[in-house]
């Protein structure tokens, strides 16, 4: 995959980067994670004012696309993904969903923390703006909670579970030995001693911030928990909403249920056929346990899982640029890190324009967690890393010469990018990574989790009948479903339940992101016939870079 020569941007390009700029202004956090430093010392307006600046901002740029001409297919791309971005927005809002934005994993209540991870910490002037920001920080969670309570005001309130799970996330962050108090606590790490100054400063703005997020944890206790709805469910309406938000597609849902509920059975029949191998005669808990006891499949510590992933995600960037893909120096270049975080779960953060931060594949490790089966996480180093999230991602920030800023950074869809992630694990089954059982049964593990969740959450939040006809799906339920699907501590199931309950339509989002990506495959493969090259789909799929799943198959078929 190489770029284009430089493409003469059209005004339907400068209007995306203008969005760029509106939004990096509005949301700094949003320019921190792509590289523009400028706003580093800031967060943006989290109030109702703040939000009501950014539906109008979006109807603006609604208003300017529809007015713009088309000049070629990229234009086209370009003016019909933004404008369903924009849109959905504007629906989203009028929905009052911002005013019940909380959940335990991907809400202004983690996000306004998570920001600090990315921000460059290697010279004292960078840890200038890291005290701008922390001085910012209360402002910022005083704007969120104005919010919340409109939220009350109106009625449009997260569920009670999502409102008490997030009062211990944030009493976390506002101990003495929490987040902000370790991070002052190491500022330096990277540049020596800092002036006494600026050591102070950080101290007493990291304060600050944990008793902002203390505050943040009054306000959730005495004002929203005992008014928040304890049902669960969001309902269709919204359930359609959030459901579009993370796949750029329209689905119909009680369809998507019911394949749901075939391709986990799918999953299970395979996963049980694996385990023969594993063990003769063995069940799927059977030849798990007999793998964990394996001493040649564990690692122990950190230290050792952190340096595992890299040598395996350096091998398979290596190999695969050489048989599979055309891949840039700039992107064979991926970090494996431990998460300063302790929350559970692995992500992937892209890289800036420029690559001066590379693309980084981060383990949140939960405490108490000192081993690590690497026939578990195999295929997820591939999921996160190459030809996962770093390939697909990588490529479209490589892409400069064709795609604005929009395209490359910030567009796209979870369904777009997850789905292209489960399509990369079992890429690389069929490429034989994954010819050793273990290893394909940690595979299907996952992918096994992943259907059950369309089902789960489908269920769970449109409160539809139990899979054996009974019903309607509780919260109960799902933990119990949850853990006859998945191989993971109580724990983990019910972190991943209640990221479920509060987040409805992203989890799904990967197993029919998948389903997609696998359609548009063969349909592009049967109108090509004998011309179809699976090396040059993926090339022209990733060079459009992140877009809705509508919008993917609109310019791949079209």
């Amino acid at each position: 995959m190489t770029t284009d020569k430089q493409r003469t941007p059209t005004p339907i390009d400068r209007i995306a980067e203008d969005w760029v700029d509106t939004l990096v202004d509005i949301d700094p956090t949003v320019g921190t994670y792509i590289g523009r430093t400028e706003v580093d010392g800031r967060f943006g307006d989290y109030s109702p004012d703040g939000l009501d600046r950014r539906v109008d901002a979006a109807r603006s740029f609604i208003t300017r696309l529809d007015a713009a001409t088309a000049v070629d297919d990229v234009d086209v791309v370009t003016r019909t993904d933004l404008r369903s971005s924009l849109a959905l927005d504007v629906e989203s809002a009028e929905a009052g969903l911002p005013l019940r934005d909380l959940n335990v994993i991907a809400s202004p209540a983690q996000g306004i923390r998570e920001v600090f991870d990315l921000m460059p910490t290697a010279t004292v002037a960078d840890w200038d703006t890291v005290s701008a920001r922390l001085r910012a920080l209360p402002g910022a969670i005083d704007g969120y909670i104005q919010t919340l309570r409109l939220g009350i005001e109106r009625g449009s309130m997260p569920a009670r579970r999502q409102v008490q799970e997030v009062i211990l996330q944030a009493r976390r962050h506002a101990a003495n030995d929490g987040f902000f108090a370790e991070f002052a606590a190491n500022a330096g790490h990277d540049t020596g001693a800092l002036p006494a100054s600026l050591a102070k400063d950080l101290d007493t703005r990291a304060r600050a911030a944990a008793a902002a997020y203390g505050t943040l944890a009054d306000f959730l206790g005495t004002e929203l928990e005992g008014r928040a709805p304890t049902r669960d469910a969001i309902g269709r309406d919204l359930y359609l909403l959030q459901s579009r938000r993370f796949l750029g597609a329209t689905i119909d849902l009680d369809e998507t249920y019911e394949w749901g509920v075939e391709e986990l059975a799918r999953m299970v029949a395979e996963q049980e056929s694996i385990a023969d191998l594993i063990k003769p005669g063995a069940s799927v808990p059977e030849a798990i346990a007999f793998l964990d006891t394996e001493p040649s499949r564990k690692l122990h510590g950190t230290d050792a899982l952190q340096k595992w992933m890299q040598e395996t995600s350096d091998r398979a960037v290596a190999e695969l640029s050489e048989t599979q893909f055309d891949i840039p120096d700039e992107i064979k270049r991926l970090e494996c890190l431990i998460a300063p975080t302790q929350e559970g779960g692995i992500y992937y953060t892209g890289p800036t324009d420029d690559f001066s931060r590379p693309g980084r594949m981060w383990w949140s490790v939960p405490v108490g967690i000192t081993e690590f089966d690497t026939w578990r996480e195999l295929t997820t180093v591939y999921h996160e890393g190459v030809p996962g999230h770093h390939l697909q991602i990588g490529q479209a920030v490589y892409n400069r010469a064709k795609l604005n800023t929009w395209r490359r950074q910030l567009a796209g869809t979870s369904g777009h990018a997850e789905g292209w992630a489960l399509y990369a694990e079992r890429l690389m089954e069929q490429l034989g990574y994954l010819d050793d059982p273990a290893d394909r049964l940690g595979m299907l593990d996952g992918q096994r989790m992943r259907a059950a969740r369309v089902v789960l959450d489908i269920g769970v939040h449109l409160e539809k009948r139990l899979p054996d006809g009974s019903g309607p799906w509780t919260a109960d339920y799902a933990l119990e479903f949850l853990g006859r699907n998945v191989n993971m501590n109580a724990s983990f199931v019910k972190f991943e339940v209640n990221r479920y309950l509060g987040w409805p339509g992203q989890a799904p989002s990967y197993k029919v992101g998948q389903r997609i990506w696998e359609q548009l495959r063969d349909s592009y493969r049967e109108r090509e016939g004998d011309a179809f090259s699976i090396k040059e789909f993926h090339r022209k799929a990733l060079d459009l870079g992140g877009v809705g799943l509508d919008t993917l198959q609109a310019a791949m078929l079209g």
